[in-house]
């Protein structure tokens, strides 16, 4: 039993709710599919050790006045499962499949976040800094918006995604889907399983890593008003909310679901 006791903070506090960034439904999923407790605060990506959101505070119940503040998801996770307070997911797996569960969470979050974000801070920037911004002032909101609104176009820019025609963004968001929902239809049809449990991403019994992701990115699409397209997309293959659905169900069952907002 862990000694650990453990702060989320999201960004939002809106309390059983998803909030937009899949990073933070990624953390949460990774948790609670490990049945960890945690408590879950709003803060600030100027106030988290990375300068953004997530980022967690540990707290040993040994001494409750000492704490460690962790950022980034994916090194909060490594961290995690390094102190023994989350169990290694990919331990069991072979190489190969270690190989193919990164190259999905590579695929997701070092590629189609960056069409993401396009999309949500450039495509639909009125409604996605209403909601970021939602506790500022609308003349302080107006001009916080717009430095986040221009360091993004630097950032896709940089990283490429802002070099490319909105057809060509739309093709490559599509062809990420479409694979990420092979390999869904493939494990859901795989062998018998109960229809009312999960299945997961490669195909096993338990999750994975990239399970959290794919779960956090999925719902991430289906509850972003600022993300329309991507949306449509995601609407396209059942599978994609099915697979949600069910992970939904059995881990997150305190949450509101997308198609009850």
């Amino acid at each position: 039993m862990s000694t650990t006791r453990l702060t989320l903070y999201r960004g939002w506090l809106d309390p059983g709710k998803y909030v937009w960034s899949p990073f933070v439904i990624k953390l949460e999923a990774r948790l609670r599919f490990a049945g960890i407790s945690y408590k879950t605060e709003g803060g600030s990506p100027k106030s988290g050790p990375k300068g953004k959101i997530p980022y967690v505070e540990l707290y040993k119940t040994e001494d409750p006045t000492a704490s460690t503040s962790l950022g980034d998801s994916t090194l909060i996770i490594r961290h995690l499962v390094e102190q023994g307070i989350l169990p290694d997911l990919n331990g069991r797996l072979v190489p190969s499949a270690r190989a193919e569960d990164l190259a999905i969470r590579a695929l997701m979050e070092e590629k189609l976040c960056f069409y993401h974000t396009r999309e949500r801070w450039t495509e639909n920037y009125h409604t996605m800094r209403d909601h970021i911004l939602s506790s500022l002032p609308y003349p302080v909101r107006v001009v916080v918006g717009l430095l986040i609104y221009r360091n993004t176009i630097q950032t896709l820019h940089g990283q490429g995604s802002g070099r490319h025609s909105a057809d060509e963004i739309r093709e490559f968001r599509h062809e990420i889907w479409t694979a990420i929902s092979d390999l869904l239809v493939a494990s859901r049809s795989a062998k018998p399983r109960d229809p009312t449990q999960p299945f997961w991403i490669l195909g096993g019994e338990q999750p994975t890593e990239a399970d959290a992701t794919v779960f956090a990115f999925v719902v991430s699409v289906l509850i972003c008003t600022a993300g329309p397209e991507s949306q449509g997309v995601v609407k396209e293959f059942p599978v994609l909310e099915d697979y949600a659905q069910k992970i939904h169900d059995r881990y997150f069952p305190d949450y509101v679901k997308w198609s009850d907002l």
